[in-house]
């Protein structure tokens, strides 16, 4: 992605120059200012937090059920709501780490940030949760994908590795998968509308295996329920959405 400083906005570069007549430490704590001004919004915070504070209840709601009903007896299937709901958490997080970011040393950070959370704990946590999910259901013979969520669970986790990679080869090394420079950056905005997309169905499927699957119900009261599966879903999903910055993918 193209970082140079003549991407700014005009105000921007007039901050720049009045900088430049601060002594080093004046100068450096205005830029920290500056860039904390042009970075954060007002609320950027608390619907970071709030968001943070959901998807902690999701996966204690999440967690809770599953060790509360003789985990050893489920076998495999243990190992599929706790993995994917850690996939969750790192999705996360993975895009609140890089939403806010504009200025080069954010930016960089962000996005190593962003892969470790996406790319080296999120999408192998939902691969082996799936694998584990698959496993489980060959092994008794039974049928596959003969749920609403295990349909949208698959085609998320499809989407979700074409998403992953995608991203990756549009950064890494410059971006020359793509052809590198403006090429990349372009393939970069759709990668970020797709992530916001996909997350929404991850979400969705999480909400369908929450709310109707009938090990779920018939293991947990409605209540709990409701509180992981529906309200902490959405919260979660107005928080980051109030934190996106349109500007960003310039599609107009």
């Amino acid at each position: 992605m193209n970082n140079s400083a003549d991407n700014l906005p005009a105000d921007n570069h007039e901050q720049e120059g009045l900088l430049s007549d601060l002594d080093p430490e004046q100068d450096g704590m205005a830029r920290n200012t500056s860039n904390l001004k042009t970075e954060v919004r007002k609320g950027d915070r608390t619907a970071e937090y709030t968001a943070l504070a959901a998807v902690l209840v999701f996966v204690l709601v999440t967690w809770g059920i599953v060790f509360a009903n003789d985990p050893v007896s489920l076998g495999w299937f243990t190992y599929h709501p706790i993995l994917q709901s850690c996939a969750i958490v790192c999705f996360t997080y993975g895009i609140l780490t890089l939403q806010p970011t504009s200025r080069p040393a954010t930016k960089a950070a962000g996005l190593q940030r962003h892969q470790i959370a996406m790319f080296g704990v999120g999408i192998p946590c939902i691969l082996a949760g799936t694998a584990f999910m698959i496993y489980n259901k060959s092994r008794r013979s039974a049928p596959h994908f003969t749920s609403w969520h295990g349909t949208f669970g698959i085609i998320t986790v499809v989407w979700l590795l074409i998403q992953v990679l995608i991203g990756g080869a549009s950064v890494w090394f410059g971006g020359a998968a793509f052809g590198g420079g403006m090429k990349a950056k372009a393939v970069w905005k759709y990668h970020r509308l797709s992530g916001y997309i996909v997350f929404s169905l991850t979400l969705f499927t999480a909400y369908l295996a929450g709310t109707w699957s009938d090990w779920v119900t018939h293991h947990s009261n409605f209540l709990v329920r409701f509180v992981g599966y529906t309200l902490a879903p959405v919260v979660i999903l107005l928080a980051v959405y109030t934190r996106i910055r349109p500007s960003k993918m310039k599609f107009i």
